[in-house]
């Protein structure tokens, strides 16, 4: 173990002792041997100071103190209000763009070192007040030598041996839950840990965040739904990040928002569907959606659009995980539990032995309460909690891939709520999603499909040509073939083969929305099975 993991141990410690978090952790009903142990801590029998501060000022500063990794977990409490005490909820919300500043001679030092350039050379105006500081990083307001209104973003110094030792502990403490317990492997908290890993030294690279924006911003070119501000790349280096200033209000902000008579069941409306628009339509999704980053443009409140910011961390799934989240949610949606089970024995969510019968019946005694009913209805603190008891029962694995889309799913409740608690969830997602597996299986799709396996046509006739020759040449010593076949006519088998399997795969999709749309999945599979069979 390194000496700055053991120093950061220590530090972690006595942001514990300094702001008290003992006692708020003894104050839960814990058992009576965790209590005792708690009683007995070393620093419990020292003489301290009373503490001016409510509990929710003492965990915020606690996770101010403790750095990036800490802040974003209390980034992630502050839009779960129904898990919650208002106090606490209303504190951690501080740490959504209100974290203290660093020194701004650091920012103007660092910005002149990565752009080559002094600050007054490559800006008309420079604030050196920021105008928001995060965990990772800070804001100013600029203004380009070319008249256009910027923000300049601004990484903090001496991040990575924080976040360095930071991991190494989650990294340790999740190896030790695997080792110890059959239910923290079950979860692979070190693929978790690892994902996250890669996901925080991603967000140090400003680069990377403006390749996101900017491929965002071209996602939903010219859509009522959601801008996204205009990245300046002659200005973007590694720890720098220049793009447009924006001006809307912050989404939380309730009051300003009616103020302006903003359509907040529109506006709750296009959040879900922005949000499977990503997941489903693009597969590139903004993974960090808590309300500092999240505005509403005050042009249009009576059909009120989304700004996004900061995209350092985006998701994207694979084409099965799209297509097996869509197919799990629609039968959710049509409360077809059998099939929900069923399709996570077929993935190996569970294992393959499980009884169809039992898992059916365990789904639908979690999930049968949640329909029909408004988001402020709904307590998905104990949802979560009864399908946490039915995956342990039916050893069900956590997929570290969807963790980022799990921790987004949670963002965008939290902004539901806030925003029109009347919201019902799934009548708005399951057209969109409805629509969305009827879009796959549509003709232009499937000619776009089948256009790319015919693309593949030459490439697998050359590989063939290529085996055959191989194969007929002396020096190989390979017997006389008798009856050497026409190697066009295995290239088309081969194409026939793909095209068969992609019509059985495409039928078992298009089975999940309507039996009218299998006649695409028909007419692909008969024309690979003539292929097959052709002589």
């Amino acid at each position: 173990m390194s000496l700055l993991a053991v120093r950061r141990l220590l530090r972690i410690q006595r942001v514990v002792i300094r702001y008290r978090l003992d006692d708020l952790i003894l104050d839960l009903p814990l058992p009576w041997w965790l209590r005792a142990v708690g009683y007995v801590l070393p620093w419990r029998w020292l003489p301290r100071r009373k503490l001016a501060l409510s509990r929710g000022e003492r965990v915020r500063l606690a996770l101010q103190d403790l750095g990036p990794i800490f802040i974003k977990f209390g980034q992630l409490l502050s839009t779960r209000r129904d898990l919650l005490p208002v106090d606490m909820a209303d504190e951690l919300a501080f740490l959504q763009d209100q974290v203290p500043p660093f020194d701004s001679a650091h920012s103007l030092a660092l910005i002149e070192a990565q752009l080559g350039a002094k600050v007054g050379d490559v800006f008309a105006r420079f604030d050196s007040q920021p105008l928001a500081s995060a965990s990772v990083a800070q804001v100013h307001a600029a203004q380009l030598r070319s008249g256009e209104e910027v923000v300049v973003k601004v990484i903090r110094p001496g991040l990575k041996p924080v976040i360095r030792a930071d991991i190494a502990w989650l990294f340790l403490l999740a190896k030790l839950a695997e080792r110890v317990s059959t239910e923290a492997r079950r979860l692979h908290p070190v693929e978790v840990v690892s994902d996250y890993e890669k996901t925080i030294y991603d967000e140090l690279d400003l680069l990377r965040e403006a390749a996101n924006a900017s491929q965002l911003r071209r996602n939903f070119e010219g859509s009522p739904l959601l801008y996204v501000p205009q990245v300046y790349w002659d200005w973007c280096r590694p720890q720098v990040l220049v793009m447009e200033r924006i001006y809307g209000v912050q989404v939380t902000d309730m009051e300003t928002l009616a103020d302006q008579r903003t359509d907040l069941k529109m506006l709750a409306e296009r959040g879900v569907e922005i949000f499977f628009t990503q997941v489903f339509r693009d597969s590139f999704f903004h993974a960090d959606m808590h309300p500092g980053n999240i505005f509403v443009s005050t042009r249009t409140p009576w059909s009120p659009q989304y700004i996004a910011i900061d995209c350092g961390i985006i998701g994207s799934l694979t084409p099965e995980d799209q297509d097996y989240l869509a197919r799990n949610l629609i039968a959710f949606f049509k409360r077809d539990y059998r099939k929900v089970a069923q399709l996570h024995i077929d993935s190996g969510w569970v294992p393959a032995e499980t009884k169809v019968n039992d898992f059916e019946a365990a789904i639908r005694t979690v999930c049968e309460p949640i329909f029909e009913r408004p988001l402020k209805d709904i307590s998905f603190g104990l949802l979560l909690m009864r399908l946490f008891q039915t995956a342990r029962r039916f050893n069900m694995e956590i997929q570290p891939q969807l963790v980022l889309l799990q921790k987004t799913l949670l963002n965008i409740e939290g902004l539901g709520r806030q925003l029109y608690p009347d919201l019902d969830l799934w009548t708005t997602a399951q057209p969109f999603l409805e629509r969305w597996m009827r879009e796959r299986v549509s003709p232009k799709n499937l000619l776009q499909n089948l256009q790319s396996q015919v693309e593949q046509v030459p490439h697998l006739a050359h590989m063939t040509r290529e085996l055959l020759e191989r194969m007929a040449q002396p020096h190989l010593h390979n017997p006389p073939l008798q009856q050497q076949p026409d190697r066009d006519h295995w290239a088309l088998r081969l194409v026939g083969t793909a095209l068969l399997g992609g019509g059985i795969t495409l039928a078992l999709a298009a089975a999940s929305v309507t039996v009218a749309a299998l006649w695409p999945a028909g007419l692909m599979s008969a024309s690979g099975l003539y292929l097959i069979l052709r002589r």
